[in-house]
């Protein structure tokens, strides 16, 4: 039998006919987060039979590294008996498995912790309590449902997958980009209510006509709630992603399929949709917010800060039979040319603090 009720493509273009064009931003959300029929509310898109790879996947090490990365922190902050361990978009539970079982060496983290996990996907839910359900785990839905304790926040690959609005510079100001149909196809087009470039931020006053601003409204909003809590408790937030450290022009809304670019138009529900973080936007967030924010490093500035060297160098002495498996590994965490410079390493926390692996 086939299913009465209509296909996310359906809805969406359902919804133009009814409303109009729609925002890239209502577009992406409608995508990715679907309360039924959304990429991340149901399917699994990680490992080789998914549509990418994370770095928790490529290498126990990064893990194991952020985990010497909070238990430093925690102490920094005078191991409090009760504090909040928060990640976002935790996969498999793979990095949290990692750096949880470096992590609760340290004496007292453990009775310490209250672990959340911020997840909507229920089959990456089973996994993660397959692999966490032994610290205790809740899963919540709300950035707002932490403990009263500090609050430490880990994000790997979370912010890129937020929606964005985009902007294209005009002659007369700057139009807001759009998803619409046109002969029953969707396609992209603009607002022809301009925007004055007045209300757009300063750095793009001088922006080449046809220019393409991002904004992640959404990110911003995540970290304004995260910040506005850790500058009350105390705290801090780690976000690893690919983006740009300073707010800038330019399209970087990209779709990914089975390891394969895609038309971010096409498949709705099926096709998994990011765009480049605008660190210098978070940044202004989290300051505002009060926290202090540690100059931007790289994925590879930062892993080697903590020590990936010799953590590779003791996991090939004791497995001296993975030895080229585990190199490779780390190259690619590490590797200029691989993930080593497109991701950045972002941290934001509470005055006093010194994260390690920042400078």
């Amino acid at each position: 039998m086939t299913d009465p009720k209509p296909s996310l493509p359906e809805l969406i273009d359902m919804q133009i006919r009814t409303t109009g064009p729609m925002s890239v931003a209502t577009y992406m959300g409608l995508c990715l987060t679907h309360p039924t029929k959304g990429y991340y509310r149901n399917a699994d898109p990680l490992g080789a039979a998914g549509d990418f790879v994370t770095a928790p996947e490529i290498s126990q090490m990064f893990g194991e590294l952020i985990g010497f990365f909070f238990v430093n922190l925690w102490q920094q902050m005078g191991s409090p008996k009760a504090f909040t361990l928060l990640e976002l978009g935790p996969g498999r539970g793979t990095l949290m498995a990692d750096i949880l079982r470096v992590a609760c060496r340290a004496e007292g983290f453990r009775d310490a912790l209250d672990l959340r996990l911020f997840e909507t996907n229920l089959a990456l839910i089973a996994e993660q309590n397959a692999r966490l359900e032994a610290y205790g785990a809740k899963w919540i839905d709300g950035f707002d449902k932490v403990g009263p304790g500090p609050l430490l926040v880990v994000a790997n690959e979370f912010f890129d997958a937020l929606p964005i609005r985009q902007f294209v510079r005009g002659e007369h100001g700057w139009h807001e980009r759009m998803v619409g149909l046109t002969d029953g196809q969707r396609r992209f087009g603009l607002n022809p209510t301009p925007i004055p470039a007045s209300a757009m931020p300063e750095v793009v006053a001088d922006a080449e006509p046809n220019a393409v601003l991002e904004v992640g409204l959404a990110s911003g909003e995540v970290m304004n709630r995260l910040a506005t809590t850790i500058s009350t408790q105390g705290g801090a937030i780690l976000a690893i992603d690919y983006g740009y450290a300073r707010t800038q022009t330019g399209e970087t809304l990209q779709g990914v399929r089975r390891h394969q670019y895609a038309d971010v138009l096409d498949a709705p529900g099926e096709v998994d949709l990011s765009a480049h973080v605008d660190f210098e936007a978070l940044g202004t967030v989290a300051k505002g917010a009060g926290l202090v924010v540690q100059p931007l490093a790289t994925q590879g500035q930062f892993l080697t800060r903590m020590g990936i060297n010799q953590r590779a160098s003791a996991l090939i002495a004791a497995n001296p039979g993975m030895a080229d498996e585990l190199a490779a590994a780390k190259a690619r965490l590490i590797a200029p040319e691989q993930m080593g410079n497109l991701f950045k390493a972002f941290c934001a926390a509470s005055p006093g603090l010194q994260p390690p692996g920042f400078e």
